[in-house]
Formats: structure tokens, C-alpha cells, sequence
């Protein structure tokens, strides 16, 4: 062993004790990290891949969280943020300040967002954007002196953040339960029930379909409807031809604002600038965060129609909410720099080509593996499941974690992906957006050995 090398462990080993100390993480065991510390710790990052700090290489297939969309080590974003930092680091946005990136990239948003989506209002993230949209929706309808408009569908399997607006609107059990923290009026409803939201009452499920909630709360008390184009960690869900139609129909015959959670689906993604261009739909508000900066500075907003804007506009006195980095310079000079790249470099249309090859990689799966069931993607957002007999439908027994044990021993193969599912069994793909033929065929070798391992130990 080089000294290097054991530099390199001496350094590992005193961050883990450290981690295990003094970092308590988000969404993680915290026992499990206090026994274990940090699964791994990350040292660099360059296109696909990053690198720990014992120098093991992994293909990044989740994007971290959905987000580093133009990849790790871009030099331009960084040479962006540096000039914007030794320009003009942080200002206030408070009390009618601004700042020219972020006025730059308000216009281009407007220029990129469906319809008539035309302003922005700035958070840090997409669990403020859609707390922010749950805010701004009910004080618009405020303002429109239809007070009683407070309450918000959301569907099951939803996942909009962790604020206590956006969690209790996110359907996940584990964390819209979390410390009993949440608002009040948000109504649940199951996802993809088209026919009922198209109006067929006797159609399977009727009574759990959005259509239902509002006629049983009435339409006088629905503020608005939060969806995701496609959900995420809800099980990465793609709406069935239509439905995304259905709803904003649903929503122009009560007069219910149309709220998109595109904060995993935005700048790309799903093979489209947002995810609601695939259904040529327009919401009302629309959050975004994640791949507006590709990760690389921590932003977020609501895009608002021109309505909206203008009722608010309206208002005469101080509007009491706000983030102290909302409209932060250098993350908005990046933001632009990355849209910028997004277009210049066609990189939309290389995540819609390179869907095909993704699409090739999960048929390949599904076909030498029996266990292997339900594969889909659009764009670079995938997922399939683990059935112990898709025929019959039968999941693989509670104990058997089949995600989880894929999933790690795809972490030993060195691929970075992501187990999701009430049941466990789906494994969910997000690779960044200049990711290339022969990256796909490497991760789906990876996962091939992954799945063999798994079905070795059912024996």
C-alpha cells in the first residue's frame, strides 16, 4: 500500500468518526449512521461519475437527488458562480431590492415555461417552492375575496417536500406522519383514475378520484390541486395518456387552480424543457428547483400566470413571506449559465435520445430476468420492479427488502441507485442528462450482476 493510500485512509477514517459525532443527516437511519457512519463520502465529481475519498469511482444513476441534470465538475457553472461571488455575492430582495441575475433569469424562465407562466418568485429548494405555492394559492383566492378557497387535493404517493406545508401534501406515510406536523385542509386522492376525472361516475373508484373530493368538500372550498407530471419518489409513476388533461379540465370546470411539482421533472428530465410539455398541459403555478441550477447552488421559485401575478400585484402592503435567499445573485448567475448550456448544447434532446437507449437497457432486464416487471422511462427518469411472480402479481415476502438488496449490491459494483416502493420492490433510475450510450450500457451491466446476486441468495 502507497503512503498515498494510507493518507487517504488515515483522512476516511477520521471523517467517519467525526460524521458520526457531529452530522446528524436528512432522510437517514440515524442509528444505523451512529453504529456504521457515512456509507461513503464523497471527495470529487466529474460527468457521470464522482469519486470517494478512498478513491473508489461510481456512476452517479441517480443524479445525487434527481438534480446534478449537466452532470458533476462543469466548469462553467463554477466559473459563473466564482464571478458572480467575486462580483456581487448576496443581496437582499426584501423591501423592493434586486439584482440583475436575478432579474435576467426571471425573463428566461418566462421565455421557457409553458403559457402564460411569467413570473417568478424565488425560494432556496423545491420544498419551499411548493410550500410557497400552497401559500401564494390561498392568498390569491384571498384576494379574489373567495376566503373559503383554502383546502388542496393531493394524491397518493405524491412526494412535495418536507416543509409542513408540502409534507403534509406529500402522500408518502413515512413522512406525512413525521412528528405529527402538518396543515390543515389538504384532501388525498388516488392517482390515474381517469375515467372518474373525465366524469364517469360509475367508473372503479369513483369515490377516491379528485372529482369526488370536490364534489364532497365543494368546489367553493378548493384552493387548488398539487400534482407531479410524473411522481418521483412516490415509485416514479407516469400518468396514463390523458390524465394531466383530465385534471386541468377538472380544474377550468370548478374554477381550482392547476399547482405542477416540476421540481424533479423540470429543465429536461423527462425529454421535455418541463414535464407538462409531454401533455402540452399549462398550469396556473408551477415549482421548480433541482435542475434549474443542476444542484450546483441551492434555488428554487413558483412560476406564476399572468392572473396571479396581477392580483397579487394588486396588493397594497407588505406580502409577509419571503426567504432571505430568495433571488440570490450567484445562485441565479447560475441558474442562467445552466439554462444557457441546456440550450446550447441540445442537452433536452440528448435525454430524449438517450430515453431509447435506457428503454433497450430495462427491456434487456426485464427479458433475461423473471423477476424483473414494470419498466418504464421518459426522458432519463426510469424505474422498474422486483416481483417474486410478475404473472401473478405476488411481491416477494416482507423480509426479503428485494430494492434495498439490488440496490446495494449495485452500491458494491459501484453504481449509485435508488430503492423506492411501499412494498419495497421498485429501483428507480435518474442519471444525469449528458450521460452517453456506453454509461447506459455500464449501468445496466451493473444492475444485470446486481439482480443475479439478489437471486442467489433466494436459493
Amino acid at each position: 500500500m502507497t503512503t498515498h493510500n494510507i493518507a487517504q485512509q488515515s483522512k476516511t477514517a477520521e471523517l467517519v468518526e467525526l460524521d458520526k459525532q457531529h452530522f446528524l443527516h436528512p432522510a437517514t437511519n440515524p442509528k444505523a449512521m451512529v453504529d456504521n457512519g457515512p456509507a461513503i463520502i464523497f471527495a470529487e465529481g466529474k460527468g457521470v461519475t464522482v469519486t470517494s475519498t478512498e478513491g473508489k469511482v461510481y456512476i452517479d444513476g441517480m443524479s445525487m437527488l434527481w438534480n446534478v441534470n449537466l452532470g458533476h465538475g462543469n466548469q462553467e457553472l463554477a466559473e459563473a458562480g466564482h464571478q458572480q461571488l467575486s462580483t456581487l455575492a448576496c443581496t437582499s430582495q426584501f423591501k423592493g431590492f434586486s439584482n440583475e441575475p436575478a432579474i435576467r433569469l426571471a425573463e428566461k424562465l418566462a421565455s421557457l415555461a409553458p403559457g402564460d407562466l411569467n413570473s417568478v418568485f424565488y425560494t432556496s429548494g423545491g420544498s419551499e417552492s411548493n410550500d410557497t405555492a400552497i401559500k401564494l394559492a390561498r392568498f390569491y383566492w384571498e384576494l379574489k375575496g373567495k376566503t373559503t378557497k383554502r383546502k388542496f387535493i393531493a394524491l397518493n404517493n405524491a412526494y412535495h417536500g418536507v416543509t409542513v406545508a408540502a409534507q403534509t401534501a406529500t402522500g408518502i406515510p413515512a413522512f406525512h406522519n413525521f412528528s405529527g406536523s402538518g396543515i390543515d385542509g389538504v384532501i388525498r386522492a388516488t392517482a390515474y383514475l381517469l375515467d372518474s376525472e373525465r366524469g364517469e361516475k360509475d367508473a372503479p373508484g369513483y369515490e377516491h378520484s379528485i372529482r369526488a373530493a370536490i364534489e364532497r368538500e365543494g368546489a367553493d372550498t378548493i384552493a387548488g390541486i398539487i400534482i407531479e407530471p410524473v411522481q418521483g419518489a412516490g415509485g416514479v409513476n407516469i400518468p396514463p395518456e390523458g390524465y394531466l388533461e383530465a385534471v386541468r379540465n377538472l380544474c377550468d370546470e370548478f374554477g381550482i387552480l392547476f399547482l405542477a411539482d416540476e421540481v424533479i421533472c423540470g429543465f429536461g428530465r423527462t425529454g421535455k424543457m418541463f414535464g407538462v410539455d409531454n401533455w402540452n398541459v399549462v398550469p396556473d403555478m408551477m415549482s421548480i428547483a433541482k435542475g434549474l441550477t443542476s444542484g450546483y447552488s441551492q434555488l428554487g421559485g413558483v412560476m406564476l400566470n399572468d392572473d396571479i401575478k396581477e392580483t397579487i400585484a394588486g396588493y397594497d402592503a407588505v406580502v409577509p413571506h419571503g426567504f432571505t435567499y430568495s433571488g440570490h445573485p450567484t445562485a441565479c448567475a447560475i441558474g442562467l449559465k445552466n439554462l444557457e448550456i441546456i440550450e446550447r448544447d441540445h442537452i433536452v434532446e440528448h435525454a430524449k435520445s438517450m430515453e431509447v437507449e435506457l428503454k433497450k437497457g430495462l427491456r434487456y432486464l426485464e427479458e433475461k430476468h423473471s423477476i424483473v416487471t414494470n419498466c418504464r422511462a421518459i426522458g432519463l427518469l426510469a424505474a422498474f420492479e422486483l416481483y417474486e411472480d410478475p404473472a401473478s402479481g405476488k411481491l416477494f415476502d416482507s423480509t426479503v427488502f428485494p430494492a434495498n438488496t439490488v440496490v446495494d449490491a449495485c452500491f458494491e459494483r459501484q453504481l449509485i441507485v435508488r430503492a423506492l416502493g411501499g412494498h419495497n420492490q421498485i429501483i428507480a433510475l435518474a442519471p444525469p442528462l449528458i450521460i452517453n450510450k456506453e454509461e447506459i450500457a455500464q449501468m445496466i451491466q451493473i444492475l444485470d450482476e446486481a439482480i443475479t446476486a439478489f437471486k442467489e441468495t433466494l436459493n
